[in-house]
């Protein structure tokens, strides 16, 4: 059975428990909006513990010996869960707009001038040997990325083009900072929007390092076939 088999297997045992209960449904948005919300921010290096970043979201309070960086990437990571779950069901494709609305939140009071905003300066992306494109490519690299998107959003499997398009978009880096959190909650977007729970990536050793090195892996895949 091929993991995209069993995946769907698991969808198929899950939809036979629906509709579940509104308490239930809570709960479980709850949970996993903390559960994704600290192991995103953690992934790029953010320190809050999970119960500390669930006192951030739940109770509003700060936390002593923590940047105030830290907690504000908490909150804006949950708005922008908040703001992802309103596109599901209306039908959205995603495009620039929406792709600039979810950077704006994760970097909302963090850094307010870049916010929303592709990159005007050339990156390196720290221990990986992927250059990303020049700014000047950024603009034009995206518009490709979302015809791609269009030409295959009904012809994957929901699963394979979200992984995908998170490939496509940590490729081009079109934003100075926040690519990674935006990528995946673009990635968890596109199965949402069929019925499929949230992805999270674990921000422990051994998934982090599987993650960065698939990522390298494609990366250099690209390079070399176009060699």
């Amino acid at each position: 059975m091929s993991t995209i088999q069993r995946i769907d297997q698991l969808k198929q045992e899950l939809d036979q428990y629906l509709p579940l209960p509104p308490e239930a449904v809570k709960n479980l948005r709850e949970v996993y909006k903390i559960e994704w919300t600290y192991h995103s921010n953690a992934i790029e290096g953010n320190t809050l513990s999970l119960v500390e970043t669930k006192v951030v979201l739940e109770e509003g309070l700060t936390i002593g010996g923590k940047q105030l960086r830290e907690q504000f990437e908490a909150l804006n990571h949950a708005e922008a869960i908040d703001y992802i779950e309103e596109q599901i069901g209306k039908e959205v494709p995603i495009d620039e707009s929406l792709i600039k609305n979810i950077h704006s939140l994760i970097m909302k009071n963090i850094d307010d001038a870049n916010a929303g905003a592709y990159r005007s300066i050339n990156m390196r992306i720290s221990g990986s040997e992927h250059q990303p494109p020049h700014f000047l490519q950024v603009q034009q690299e995206m518009k490709e990325l979302l015809r791609w998107y269009e030409k295959n959003r009904k012809e994957l499997h929901p699963v394979d083009l979200a992984a995908l398009f998170h490939f496509k978009f940590v490729y081009i880096h079109p934003f100075s900072d926040g690519n990674g959190r935006a990528a995946r909650l673009l990635m968890n977007l596109i199965p949402m929007e069929f019925g499929y729970p949230p992805a999270i990536v674990k921000a422990d050793k051994d998934q982090r390092l599987k993650y960065y090195q698939t990522l390298e892996m494609a990366a250099s895949k690209i390079i070399v076939s176009l060699l």
